[in-house]
Parts: structure tokens; C-alpha cells; sequence
């Protein structure tokens, strides 16, 4: 008799084995649907976006120093203009640096600005806004 009980053991063990498998594809399949409808709901959004507004600290005008007032002019401007005005004095006049790109080679003009002869364009928006009142 005591056979009979272990292999009844082994039937039961193997049958909740088998509802388990069961019961782990079904969440499965759930799990599937619920992220099809979080990407179709996404795509939705995506589509109904609306344009990014400029942040208003950036659009406030500010006076340049006077010697900043050399390169983008003496009237307020915001900071996003300050910095697009000096790229093009910088592209105009060939001051990036050949080699590195990334680095500026300061004139006449921008060396009062700069403080020193050479400036990575990471500094110069560092340095740009000591000069912004």
C-alpha cells in the first residue's frame, strides 16, 4: 500500500505542475495585450504633441558688457541670441580650432571677453553669461 501512495503523490504533483504552466501562459498572453494597447495609446500621443514653448528665462532680454557689446552689439538681448551671434562671429572670422574642434581660438575682440587665449565651447557659454546683465 505504501506504493500506491507515492505514485498517487506523483500524479497529483505533476497535475499542479501542469495548471501552473497553464496559468503562467495565460498571464502571458495578458501581459501582451495590455502592452499593445500602452504602445498604440503612445503612438496616439506622439501624434497630437504639441510645439515645445521656450523656457522664459531664456528669452529674457539682457544687456551685454561692453565688452561683449563689441561682438553681438550693445542692445538687450536674450541669451540664446548672445550665443548664436558669437557662433557666427566665431565661424566668420575661422577662430574654431582645427585640430579640436570643440576649441576656440580668441582675437582681439573675444580675448577681453574670454580672459585667456583658448576656450572650449563648453566654457564659452559659461563665460558668455558673466558677461550678460
Amino acid at each position: 500500500m505504501a506504493k500506491k501512495k507515492k505514485t498517487a503523490t506523483k500524479k497529483n504533483a505533476t497535475k499542479k505542475a501542469a495548471t501552473k504552466k497553464v496559468a503562467k501562459k495565460a498571464t502571458k498572453k495578458k501581459a501582451t495585450k495590455k502592452t499593445a494597447t500602452k504602445k498604440k495609446a503612445a503612438k496616439k500621443t506622439t501624434k497630437k504633441k504639441a510645439k515645445r514653448k521656450p523656457n522664459a528665462a531664456f528669452m529674457k532680454p539682457l544687456t551685454p558688457s561692453d565688452k561683449l557689446a563689441a561682438i553681438v552689439g550693445s542692445k538687450p538681448l536674450p541669451r540664446t541670441e548672445v550665443v548664436k551671434k558669437l557662433w557666427a562671429y566665431i565661424k566668420k572670422n575661422k577662430l574654431q580650432d582645427a585640430k579640436n574642434r570643440r576649441n576656440i581660438n580668441a582675437d582681439d575682440k573675444l580675448k577681453p571677453v574670454f580672459g585667456k587665449s583658448t576656450v572650449s565651447m563648453f566654457e564659452m557659454t559659461k563665460i558668455v553669461s558673466k558677461h550678460l546683465k
